[in-house]
Formats: C-alpha cells, sequence, structure tokens
C-alpha cells in the first residue's frame, strides 16, 4: 500500500468517526464516549502524516506506534458503544472492519520499519 492511500484510509476513517460521535446521544455514557472517540479517532492521520515526514526511522516507528495505540483505543471505544447499544451494531461493523484493518497495516508497517537497518535492508536474523 502507498503511503497515500494509508494516509486517504485514515482521513476517510477519521470522518466517519466524527458522523459516529455526532451521532451518540446525549447522555452522560454518550458524551463521555464522544470526547474519549473524537480524540483518538481523528488523531492517527495526523500521526502517520508526521511519521510519513520523520527524520529518522526510531521517529518514523515512534510516530506509528502512536498511531497505533489510538487506533486500539478507538476500537475499544467503538465495541464499547456497540455493547451499550449506543447505537445499532450493523451501522458500527464497517468502521470496526477498518478500525481493525487499520490496526494491522500500521502494525505491519511498524515491524517492517523495525526489521530494516539503516541501509534499508532487511536485518538477517
Amino acid at each position: 500500500m502507498k503511503p497515500e492511500d494509508l494516509s486517504e484510509r485514515l482521513l476517510v476513517f477519521a470522518a466517519r468517526i466524527g458522523k459516529v460521535v455526532d451521532a451518540l446521544p446525549d447522555t452522560r455514557l454518550g458524551r463521555h464516549i464522544s470526547g474519549q472517540l473524537v480524540r483518538c479517532g481523528t488523531s492517527p492521520g495526523p500521526n502517520y502524516e508526521e511519521g510519513c515526514a520523520a527524520e529518522s526511522r526510531k521517529d518514523f516507528v515512534h510516530k506509528l506506534s502512536i498511531c497505533l495505540k489510538e487506533l486500539r483505543e478507538c476500537r475499544f471505544w467503538l465495541r464499547l458503544i456497540v455493547e451499550s447499544e449506543l447505537l445499532p451494531q450493523q451501522k458500527m461493523r464497517g468502521l470496526l472492519d477498518e478500525c481493525t484493518q487499520l490496526c494491522k497495516i500500521v502494525a505491519r508497517s511498524i515491524v517492517t520499519a523495525k526489521a530494516r537497518n539503516t541501509t534499508g535492508r532487511k536485518k538477517r536474523t
């Protein structure tokens, strides 16, 4: 996957998260989840963009690690929305699936970056 493709997916994901946040009920739990979800759901894209402009491989891995942490947190809040029956499961399924896919893609990118030495070649194990 090209960096611009992942960047676009993260942008669309953030927009979808915004729609979920706006659809949550104005209850104590709904407001709490909204606040958490809007932060963790919109931050992976900018962190990925920062990673693409990293000053070193270590910096790249660090930025992508933040991206992955935020995606994992987001997945938790999405699951809580379903479990709490704040929004219908069938409406959340696609977004949960996309979040899981993004987690796997970013995690694999981190593993790949860590496995490469400074010359760009894979380390021998």
